[in-house]
């Protein structure tokens, strides 16, 4: 019996050398991974800027809500959601390079179904000592706030890492500084 059971063991093992002979030669069978130099796909869904709005989260702090109406031309729904595999970048007015100087986020997740349109929010949590409203200067703080914020910036990218995509989320931030802090 003992000579029958290392027969089994000896054929077992030379049956397993022999695949991973084959396997070495022949590569083994899996599906590619997405690569970190795969390109970005950039264009299959475009952004249009459709307000702000700038909130108190308590007197020393604030929230500048930027919201742009996605547009998906491709055959698949999309999901973004915030995360650590979703990057939101500043492209610099001055020489286009990114920048993660501000920490900018999603506001909430977005579901864009293909060949749609969706609403998506870009949030800047900031500190920011609040005049009262009874002050002359209200208005003129408030601009020069986000003048400061967004002076710098050209738009916003988002990379979802996940689906290899790239948003450009474009800045129209002169009319934002230009206008009333009650219109926002």
């Amino acid at each position: 019996m003992l000579r029958k059971d290392v027969l089994w063991v000896g054929g077992s093992a030379g049956a397993a050398f022999a695949l991973l002979g084959v396997l070495m030669i022949t590569g083994t069978p899996r599906k590619p991974l997405p690569t970190e130099n795969a390109a970005w796909n950039r264009g299959a869904i475009g952004a249009t800027y459709v307000g702000s709005q700038l909130r108190e989260i308590d007197k020393a702090h604030s929230s500048l809500i930027i919201s742009y109406d996605l547009a998906n031309d491709t055959d698949t729904d999309y999901r973004l959601a915030d995360g650590p595999g979703v990057l939101i970048l500043c492209r610099l007015r001055a020489d286009k390079s990114l920048s993660q100087e501000q920490p900018v986020r999603l506001s909430y997740p977005v579901f864009l179904p293909a060949k749609q349109h969706a609403r998506i929010a870009v949030e800047i949590n900031e500190p920011f000592a609040w005049p009262t409203e009874k002050d002359p200067a209200y208005g003129d703080k408030v601009r020069d706030f986000i003048k400061r914020r967004l002076e710098n910036i050209g738009e916003f990218v988002v990379f979802d890492e996940a689906n290899r995509r790239q948003l450009e989320l474009p800045g129209a931030w002169e009319a934002l500084q230009d206008s009333s802090p009650a219109n926002n």
